[in-house]
């Protein structure tokens, strides 16, 4: 090892919630990994990891990240917070030929949060490599995208609308990407996305190598992956436990809807909340709760996917800096995004 690459002191943190005891189902006899050292990572990336404060690989990342490093089609699924996303970031920092500026890693996710998101940790792990990554979401400069694409990046975290966009384009050059990655993959195959996924992959080098990284995968989900996967790594949590330790799940039965505001209230009254997430099924509805806790006297923020970009983003940073305690939103911030300390309720 280099000696420019410090293992981390007291001040250091694991990836994750500790998650060792999980039991994975594979599809074949795959060791786990103990130490980001055994992985035979670029000392400049273990670097990286160090600062950014891991300690030792989750759980999922002792499995998934050595199949993926050495070029296999991997199906890795892992609850959240276990380190999924710092899983791509490491990997793509790995595989990627920093010698080269043309895009050689994409990253498709079904939220512009959450692709903003993971080319932050991309960045943040692969700065002493200088990896280039730039995320191309909706709602932000179409002619940002095309500058920074043509000044030449490494990675590209986006969502599929725009990604296709920039392909379609011939901004975004897909001849030299060699790992695909789906993010919340589930979500990425459904109805709403499945379309556009095809027509980005249709662009795509035949040799491509695919990911796919998601908290549930369900069995349909799984056939699917035979159409663009090649005898896939499977790494899935078993069934039973889903619910990673730590975190607690509770059910209130409210019988009638008219019942839940008062509910929701009652919530607050009993309960010390430092901050929370309230999740609606739809956008009416997120703004009608946020009007009716103001006017109850409640501060919260609240966000959708009607709300131009700019506003969604400075309403996050918000919400992380914990300037506001509640947020209401849709789905459109269920998805894999890191914030400590937050209650979710829906």
């Amino acid at each position: 090892m280099a000696a420019s690459v410090v293992p981390p002191g007291r001040g250091a943190r694991r990836a994750t919630t500790d998650d060792d005891r999980l039991v994975f189902e594979t599809t074949e006899g795959i060791e786990p990994v103990a130490s980001f050292e055994n992985m035979g990572i670029n000392d400049s990336l273990l670097r990286g990891i160090y600062e950014y404060g891991f300690e030792k690989p989750s759980a999922i990342q002792q499995r998934a990240v050595m199949p993926i490093i050495k070029g296999r089609d991997v199906i890795a699924q892992a609850q959240s917070g276990t380190g999924k996303t710092s899983m791509i970031a490491l990997t793509v920092c790995q595989v990627v030929d920093i010698n080269s500026k043309e895009v050689q890693a994409l990253v498709l996710s079904p939220t512009r949060e959450l692709a903003s998101q993971t080319e932050k940790v991309i960045l943040a792990i692969g700065q002493y490599l200088n990896i280039q990554a730039h995320a191309c979401i909706g709602g932000k400069s179409v002619g940002e995208d095309i500058r920074k694409l043509e000044h030449g990046v490494h990675v590209v975290s986006g969502t599929p609308g725009r990604v296709c966009d920039m392909i379609k384009r011939r901004t975004l050059r897909t001849r030299a990407i060699k790992l695909l990655v789906l993010d919340e993959s589930d979500e990425m195959l459904s109805r709403g996305f499945k379309d556009q996924i095809y027509d980005v992959y249709r662009y795509l080098p035949p040799e491509l190598q695919v990911c796919l990284i998601s908290a549930t995968l369900p069995n349909e989900i799984l056939e699917m992956t035979g159409k663009f996967m090649t005898d896939p790594v499977k790494i899935l949590v078993k069934r039973d436990e889903l619910t990673l330790e730590g975190i607690k799940q509770f059910f209130v039965a409210v019988e009638k809807e008219e019942w839940k505001f008062d509910t929701l209230c009652d919530l607050y009254d009993t309960l010390t909340i430092t901050q929370a997430v309230i999740f609606c099924n739809t956008k009416r509805k997120v703004d009608w709760l946020t009007e009716k806790m103001r006017s109850s006297n409640f501060t919260v923020s609240s966000m959708h996917g009607d709300m131009p970009q700019k506003e969604r983003d400075a309403i996050m940073k918000e919400f992380r800096d914990g300037t506001t305690r509640v947020l209401i939103t849709t789905d459109v911030w269920a998805r894999g995004l890191d914030v400590q300390q937050a209650m979710m309720l829906s």
